[in-house]
């Protein structure tokens, strides 16, 4: 493990340790994959425009997200059921968080409740909540979350029906014995069919409302004081109606190419929102971050951070919290020299001159 030197070499030992249907959960994508791709392609065609001359001797990394001080705008996404991929599960991934002094989001289908998680301490986390087709169940976990000291609700909008994820479809996941969807534990939800489509996954979507709408922000709302990230958005259009409902903050986001597959890229769709916020409210991104050059060209594209999901998960199931410590930090420290290469001393530095897209090179065209 001394021997890691960057975050996508926990894949192949994720690969190596976990049965198949368990990596294949993790790591596969919807239909034929193309955004699963595409969300790491994408950041390969954006490219630095470094300024020189700057000392950078002292560099700052630190942010607020939602009024809440971390060291580092790089947060953890939610992974469901963590314990498949180790013991500890979100346990551990919630230790390493706090000792890397940033925000873990846990996944409404954890395998570890949202007490046993604030066991840990009383660190700056998140809960992501799906809403489920019983009203009561969801107001209870929200209430359970906010008990347990949980700062937001991530509220993820792009799952009415589960994508079609056909490793899932072959392989029919389910969870051993030992394990369970800690947060639903004693709730009526139905019995899982290990005979569904896609088993594990097929029988969570089964439990969400597809009539979800955006009154039902207003609801949340309602029963409700903490601030609420819409999860999910990839358009202008969504972007501005989700400032009229009054969310927090926006997570653009394609589910790590889960759900629709030939969506855009996160960090393709990513600037169009940042415009069509136009500051009122923070805008966040997941899916696709494997490097520190990639947090930094989100951050230039105008993201107030990001969230990290496939990387948690495959260093936890190759090295526990010690694992999901190393990711946090090598990303850290390749943020921090991207910053200090392209001639940035802190978080504000970073400029959308600082990059140069597709969509914008020929402003860029040197002139003769």
């Amino acid at each position: 493990m001394e021997m890691i030197t960057n975050v996508t070499e926990y894949e192949a030992i994720a690969k190596e340790k976990l049965p198949k249907m368990v990596y294949d959960y993790y790591a596969s994508g919807a239909e034929d994959q193309w955004t699963l791709n595409e969300n790491r392609n994408a950041f390969s065609r954006i490219l630095f425009r470094p300024r020189i001359l700057v000392d950078v001797s002292k560099i700052d990394l630190t942010t607020t997200v939602l009024g809440f001080k971390i060291s580092m705008p790089i947060m953890i996404a939610p992974t469901a059921m963590q314990k498949l991929a180790h013991p500890e599960g979100e346990l551990a991934t919630a230790r390493a968080a706090s000792a890397a002094g940033t925000i873990m989001t846990l996944s409404s289908c954890a395998s570890s409740s949202v007490e046993e998680v604030a066991s840990t301490g009383s660190d700056i986390r998140f809960f992501q909540l799906y809403v489920l087709k019983d009203r009561n169940v969801v107001a209870q976990l929200v209430r359970r979350a906010e008990r347990a000291g949980f700062k937001a609700i991530a509220l993820t909008v792009d799952t009415p029906i589960l994508g079609h994820r056909e490793a899932d479809i072959k392989n029919r996941l389910t969870l051993p014995l030992n394990l369970a969807l800690k947060n639903f534990e004693g709730l009526d939800l139905g019995k899982l069919d290990k005979t569904s489509d896609s088993g594990l996954a097929s029988y969570v979507a089964g439990q969400i409302d597809p009539s979800l709408n955006w009154k039902d922000i207003k609801w949340l709302q309602s029963i409700t004081s903490l601030p609420i990230l819409v999860k999910g958005v990839l358009t202008v259009e969504d972007t501005r109606i989700a400032i009229q409902a009054g969310a927090a903050g926006i997570i653009v986001s394609n589910h790590g190419a889960r759900q629709l597959d030939y969506v855009p890229a996160t960090i393709m769709a990513l600037e169009e929102v940042v415009k069509a916020a136009q500051g009122k409210i923070p805008v966040f991104l997941d899916s696709g971050i494997r490097r520190g050059t990639d947090v930094f060209k989100a951050l230039a594209l105008g993201a107030a951070g990001v969230f990290i999901g496939r990387p948690v998960v495959f260093s936890l199931a190759a090295d526990g919290e010690a694992g999901v410590r190393k990711v946090l930090q090598m990303l850290r420290d390749e943020l921090e020299l991207t910053m200090a290469l392209s001639g940035c001393r802190s978080l504000k530095e970073i400029t959308r001159d600082h990059v140069v897209t597709e969509w914008d090179r020929p402003k860029f065209s040197p002139k003769l």
